[in-house]
């Protein structure tokens, strides 16, 4: 069986853009997803609902989701065309991100990337496949014989380009893939075509 899982994380809509680039509907479109992982920080329901006209949508709760994603899981093991997947936003239990959050604004000191990458796989020890968000930053390899992947975020962040991601599942077999999205406009960065939510 082939399958072709959407994932995306870190959309931040409206607090850092008012919709969803265009480009995330047609990678998706185009791809032919049969579903739809957010790995969190959605912020507003919309979101959910202009994705799930393209596929069935599964999310988690981010850090930012505290009001309106309240009823979001923190996190999901689903077992989607014979592959195990974590989901998880990434910043883990409220105290650790407090001290995270508190270490970088005293200290300038994000934890590691791979200190992210250990937390999501400590998440789940029995996946195949582990799709975290929060840092903003895309991310793809194998690790403990697993695959991680971190989608970025449609909006991008610093010289990162927005992205998404895709998990190609052909006979249990996964293999994943990072799209960077192209900007709207080269003098602004910040001024993405968007597609209404």
């Amino acid at each position: 069986m082939n399958a072709v899982i959407g994932l995306i994380a870190d959309t931040h809509i409206p607090d850092a853009a008012r919709a969803l680039p265009v480009a995330v509907e047609r990678v998706f479109r185009s791809a032919g997803v049969c579903c739809i992982l957010h790995a969190g920080d959605i912020i507003v329901p919309s979101v959910l609902q202009r994705l799930g006209a393209l596929a069935p949508v599964y999310a988690v709760r981010g850090n930012r989701d505290m009001f309106a994603g309240r009823d979001l899981p923190r996190q999901q093991e689903l077992t989607l065309h014979g592959v195990r997947i974590g989901l998880t936003h990434g910043h883990g239990p409220w105290r650790r991100y407090l001290k995270d959050k508190l270490g970088y604004l005293v200290l300038r000191r994000a934890p590691a990337y791979t200190t992210y990458i250990q937390r999501a796989l400590a998440t789940f020890p029995q996946a195949d496949v582990v799709v975290f968000g929060h840092t903003h930053y895309p991310c793809v390899g194998r690790f403990e014989g697993r695959w991680v992947i971190n989608p970025g975020s449609p909006l991008g962040r610093d010289a990162v380009p927005g992205s998404v991601g895709l998990l190609h599942v052909r006979n249990g077999y996964v293999l994943p893939e990072i799209v960077f999205l192209p900007a709207a406009t080269k003098q602004n960065p910040r001024a993405r075509r968007t597609m209404n939510t």
